[in-house]
C-alpha cells in the first residue's frame, strides 16, 4: 500500500506533464496507481483482460474504466456488461495464416523434421517448464515410436537436456533453448502442441486450429492458468492433463499425446472447436476501442 502511495504521487506528476488523451492499462500491479491517477484527472481509462480470471489490478480499475475488453467470452467475468467487449487476444500475423498441408511439410523439412511423420511441438512457455521438460524426456522413446518431437525447453534446462538427448537424431527430436522469431511457423508445422495455458498462446493455437493439449500451471495468480483451460476445455477445444500427473505418472501425458497423434478424426475436431476463440481482428477491435473512448471524452 505504501508503494502503491507513491506510485499514485508519481503517476499524478507524469500524467500532468505528459496530458495523455487515454490511458491503456493490461492489468499488474503497475497498472493500479496510473489508472487511479487517471481517474483523478478525469482521463479516459481503457482495460484489457487477457485472462478468463480477471486479475486483481483490472478488478479494482474496472469501476473506474470507461471501456473494457476482454480476452475470452464475457461470461467468464464479472464486469458492468454495458461497456465491456469481448475481443479476444491480439496475435501477430503470422499465426492467422493459413497454412496448406504442403505448406506445412515444407515448414517440417525447413525445421529439420522428418518430412511425413507427425510433428508434436513442446512449449512450456518463454521460461521453459522443469516439470513438461522431464515428462517429456522421460517419456521420449514412448512418443518418438509415433513422431517427431521439437521441445521449446526454456533457456536454463537446456543445456542438461541437449546432453541427454545427444545422440538422437534431428529429424526425430530437437530441444530449442527458446525461439525468438519463426515460432509461428514452427507451431504451424505441428500436427500436436503440448503447452501451458498463457492466453496469448492460447488464442495463437485457435488461430492455428492446432490441436493442442494444455497443461495448466496450477501455482500462478489466481489459478488463472487453471480458469483458462477450463474454458476451452468446456467447450471440448483442447485437452487437459493435470500438472500433478506429471511427476507422479508421466506416461498417462505420453499416452495422450500419442493417442491424439494416431486419432485424426480427434484432431480435426478439436482444430474446428480451437479455431472458433480465433479473433484475427483483436487488435484492431482493440484500438478501435481505445479511439472510441478519446472520442467519447471529446465530445463531453
Amino acid at each position: 500500500m505504501f508503494l502503491n502511495g507513491i506510485g499514485l504521487v508519481q503517476s499524478v506528476y507524469r500524467l500532468a506533464r505528459w496530458r495523455p488523451d487515454v490511458v491503456f492499462c493490461k492489468g499488474g500491479f503497475v497498472c493500479v496507481p496510473v489508472g487511479l491517477a487517471a481517474y483523478m484527472m478525469r482521463i479516459p481509462i481503457v482495460l484489457h483482460d487477457s485472462d478468463a480470471h480477471p486479475g486483481l489490478a483490472n478488478r479494482i480499475l474496472a469501476r473506474f474504466a470507461q471501456t473494457i475488453a476482454t480476452g475470452t467470452p464475457q461470461d467468464d467475468y464479472v464486469y458492468p456488461t454495458h461497456k465491456t467487449h469481448y475481443i479476444g487476444v491480439p496475435v501477430d500475423h503470422a499465426f492467422t495464416r493459413k497454412y496448406s498441408p504442403a505448406e506445412r511439410e515444407r515448414l517440417k523439412v525447413a525445421q529439420g523434421v522428418a518430412s511425413g511423420r507427425p510433428l508434436v511441438v513442446v512449449t512450456g512457455g518463454g521460461l521453459g517448464a522443469q516439470q513438461l521438460n522431464d515428462a517429456i524426456i522421460a517419456t521420449l522413446s514412448h512418443i518418438t515410436t509415433t513422431a517427431s518431437v521439437v521441445l521449446i525447453s526454456g533457456v536454463q534446462h537446456y543445456a542438461d537436456i541437449a546432453h541427454q538427448t545427444r545422440a538422437l537424431k534431428p529429424s526425430v527430436f530437437q530441444v530449442h533453448a527458446f525461439v525468438g522469431k519463426g515460432m509461428a511457423e514452427i507451431l504451424a508445422a505441428a500436427d500436436v502442441v503440448v503447452t501451458r495455458a498463457g492466453a496469448t498462446t492460447i488464442l495463437e493455437l485457435a488461430a492455428l486450429a492446432k490441436p493442442t493439449i494444455l497443461v495448466p500451471n496450477p501455482y500462478l495468480t489466481g489459478g488463472h492458468q487453471l480458469k483458462n483451460a477450463a474454458v476451452y476445455a468446456s467447450a471440448d477445444a483442447v485437452e487437459v492433463i493435470d500438472e500433478g500427473v506429471l511427476s507422479r505418472t508421466p506416461q498417462k501425458l505420453a499416452e495422450r499425446i500419442v493417442t491424439l497423434v494416431q486419432d485424426t478424426e480427434r484432431q480435426q475436431v478439436l482444430a474446428r472447436n480451437f479455431q472458433r476463440f480465433a479473433m484475427p481482428n483483436a487488435a484492431d477491435d482493440m484500438a478501435a476501442l481505445v479511439v472510441g473512448a478519446i472520442r467519447c471524452q471529446s465530445s463531453k
